[in-house]
């Protein structure tokens, strides 16, 4: 794909104390390893949770996914094999941050400071962030070779830098030290990761869906960030019989034959693909219906859900969902499938009724809106 170069614009931002000295490098595009990704159309069932990644997929201003539930349900799996359907992206060549050329606001630094920008297509980031990761690693830090060789001041750039424009998925979240939990939740909410350290002064874009997958068993979520994921969703076990086998199956024959079983999903993986491009280029033009802004909001009224985001969230995933499906206009039943994700985990613990977060929001959409 061609694209034409970018003209980049002043800011008034302040400039950054530190400038990367030199050529920097762009970052690294995902490789092929030895053993291809389990395809992510080869999941057997865990609905919700695929068509929660893949509703962040056409539109990450959702605010990115949590899946808690029991070990070996293919929570990382799924995140993973995600992201060899994603399309590719055009970023500025060179620039270790992937800015978007078509948008000159979001540019850092040193993309502002060119007069001409070439583009390029390279593959959507999807980056992990591991849980005894440190903070320099996350952040990023001075470049240790370039002080110790050269005497020169430069910024190596970290996880959060890589997952730019793209997914930092987090395995066991509910896991995660606390410093880090209070980074992620000031560069979610402000797009922006400044460095202030070393002698360094550094602000890069650092706008990511943020993924995360755990297991409840072993320790709860902090409310904080809890709050920061748009959409929750609850896996678990497949209690019958045949949905079992095919799992096993499926997984022997990929440990088997990687390649060969791939193969077989690469059509299937090619569909959901193209789907998700056709999705983003309908998202823009698909309004949502008063009435259906209504329902959202009488929905949030009767479960008791603090501030405004579950309507807002409410009303982009279902907008995402009508657009991957290719509808006209964003429905009741739009609303209605992804209420429990984008709420049960908004919703205050009441002593007086036992049952889960999930019944209740079952029992206010089929009250709300009659489905």
């Amino acid at each position: 794909m061609s694209l034409k170069p970018v003209s980049a614009t002043p800011s008034s931002e302040t400039p950054p104390i530190l400038r990367a000295a030199g050529p920097v490098k762009a970052p690294r595009a995902q490789t092929a390893s030895a053993t291809p990704t389990f395809p992510f159309t080869a999941i057997v069932g865990q609905d919700e949770m695929r068509r929660a990644l893949l509703i962040a997929a056409v539109d990450p201003s959702v605010g990115g996914v949590l899946v808690f539930g029991d070990r070996g349900t293919g929570k990382s799996t799924a995140i993973r094999g995600l992201a060899a359907l994603l399309p590719p992206m055009a970023a500025v060549v060179g620039c270790p941050y992937a800015c978007d050329p078509g948008r000159p606001a979001e540019h850092c630094h040193r993309c502002r400071e060119q007069v001409e920008l070439r583009a390029e297509s390279v593959p959507v980031p999807v980056v992990d962030l591991p849980l005894g990761a440190t903070e320099d690693r996350v952040v990023g830090a001075l470049d240790l070779e370039r002080a110790l060789t050269r005497g020169e001041k430069a910024f190596e750039p970290g996880l959060l830098a890589r997952a730019n424009r793209g997914f930092l998925y987090i395995d066991e979240v509910n896991l995660l030290e606390d410093h880090l939990v209070d980074l992620l939740l000031d560069v979610a909410a402000s797009g922006v990761n400044t460095v202030e350290r070393e002698g360094l002064s550094i602000r890069h874009p650092a706008r990511f869906v943020l993924v995360g997958s755990g297991n409840p068993e072993e320790g709860e979520l902090r409310p904080q960030l809890l709050d920061r994921f748009g959409l929750a969703v609850e896996v678990s076990t497949p209690t019958d019989l045949p949905t079992r086998i095919d799992v096993v199956r499926r997984r022997d024959a990929y440990e088997r034959d990687p390649a060969a079983f791939c193969a077989g999903y690469a059509k299937a993986d090619r569909a959901i693909r193209k789907a998700l491009t056709a999705a983003r280029a309908r998202l823009p033009a698909l309004a949502v219906p008063d009435a259906t802004l209504e329902a959202a909001a009488r929905l949030c009224l009767a479960l008791g859900t603090d501030g405004l985001r579950g309507e807002l969230t409410l009303m982009r995933t279902a907008r995402a969902l009508a657009a991957f499906e290719g509808a006209e206009t964003v429905g009741l039943d739009h609303l209605a499938r992804i209420a429990p994700s984008a709420l049960r985990h908004r919703l205050r613990r009441n002593p007086l009724d036992e049952s889960g977060s999930t019944a209740r929001v079952a029992r206010a959409v089929e009250d709300i809106l009659g489905q």
